[in-house]
């Protein structure tokens, strides 16, 4: 078995759900997905992210010391929203899975797997 991140990537350009019947939709069917990914035992872990403009950005310094900076780590109108990690066959399961994920929250995924130990 392989771990896998599935990613949610939402944009700047383009609001998530259109309304709040949409939004309360696609929750259902991501808790109906994540119900069938404990169900067939690829889940290990799961989150929703808050917006984008909650994030910080932890920084070391040459003196052993750290800065901290407000807001997301890349400036980009793409942003992480949220996210799942698997652990599955391989590349194909992942995939699978990503394509229900995607339609559940109807937000893009990226699938990468992590590296192994």
């Amino acid at each position: 078995m392989s771990e896998y991140l599935l990613a949610v990537h939402g944009s700047d350009d383009q609001a998530n759900y259109a309304t709040d019947e949409e939004m309360q939709a696609a929750f259902a069917a991501v808790n109906a997905f994540n119900a069938d990914l404990q169900a067939a035992g690829a889940w290990v872990f799961a989150g929703g992210l808050m917006p984008k403009e909650t994030a910080s950005v932890v920084r070391p310094t040459a003196d052993g010391g750290f800065t901290r900076t407000d807001g997301p780590f890349l400036e980009s109108k793409e942003h992480l929203g949220g996210f799942w990690v698997i652990d599955v066959a391989d590349d194909d399961a992942a995939f699978e899975w990503a394509a229900k994920g995607a339609k559940a929250c109807a937000q893009p995924v990226e699938v990468r797997p992590f590296q192994g130990v």
